[in-house]
């Protein structure tokens, strides 16, 4: 099994071996076991809280370098006639401490027809669809230490077997 536990910097040009598409809620964990687009099994390794953005490479200890990509999910776009009602909709989403991906005249959020309701009460319009969610840091989150371009997320323990939610016990 392939480990990947060091980001590379963006202007690292090594060349790409394989992708791994994830939605959010798995590029936000510290400890995984995916598949590459290779087939390969890979256990990625990351600080807690570390988030793995679109387009970030991967690579640990035999050097093979990995893109990450968001992959497509449900979630709600929402726009809104004008900017004082678009500020609203993400003020009542951020008192709900709702994770948000903000665009150029709207938001994103993953699908929930409770917000869905409320952003339509406020005169938004919601339209669901599939796409890369990518959500907005939040103003505490902060970089790690780097060296060369490459940034150590984790810790690899020697012998860690990483589950899978499938795996049987």
């Amino acid at each position: 099994m392939l480990t990947l536990h060091t980001k590379l910097g963006p202007g690292d040009s090594r060349p790409i071996a394989a992708q791994l598409v994830l939605p959010y809620d798995q590029r936000e964990k510290c400890r995984l076991r995916a598949t590459l687009s290779t087939g390969e099994e890979a256990a990625i390794f990351t600080v807690r809280g570390t988030v793995l953005r679109d387009g970030d490479l991967m690579t640990g200890p035999d050097g093979i370098v990995v893109q990450i990509v968001a992959a497509p999910e449900p979630t709600y776009l929402v726009r809104c006639p004008d900017a004082h009602t678009l500020l609203r909709c993400a003020f009542h989403l951020g008192n709900r401490h709702t994770q948000a991906q903000l665009g150029d005249g709207y938001l994103r959020i993953r699908r929930d027809p409770v917000l869905k309701d409320m952003l339509e009460g406020l005169q938004a319009t919601v339209t669901g669809e599939s796409a890369p969610f990518e959500p907005e840091a939040g103003a505490y989150g902060g970089g790690h230490g780097h060296h060369d371009g490459q940034h150590l997320l984790a810790p690899v323990p020697l012998r860690q077997k990483i589950h899978r939610p499938g795996d049987a016990p």
